[in-house]
């Protein structure tokens, strides 16, 4: 199963990026495939062609899990706020 998650880096943006596998409490490091910025677009500072990434542990703040989205075939679901009251 792929997760989708989000990787919140110490002093840096987060970013989206798919794991195969939950990290294992003894790692040093997370296996990442897939990053890109929260809009889609490519990060700046991963080269072309390249696959998979590790990051150690202690570059990472936190990782969210995102439930459902594309990597579990379901679709995102998103707010707006209705301004058509006029107030």
């Amino acid at each position: 199963m792929t997760y989708r998650v989000v990787v919140h880096i110490h002093n840096e943006d987060p970013f989206l990026a798919e794991m195969d596998t939950m990290p294992d409490p003894r790692d040093n490091f997370v296996v990442l495939r897939n990053p890109r910025r929260r809009d889609g677009r490519a990060l700046t500072f991963i080269t072309e062609g390249a696959t998979h990434f590790l990051y150690p542990w202690s570059r990472i703040s936190f990782i969210e899990i995102l439930e459902g989205g594309p990597a579990s075939g379901q679709q995102l679901l998103t707010f707006f706020r209705d301004d058509t009251t006029g107030q």
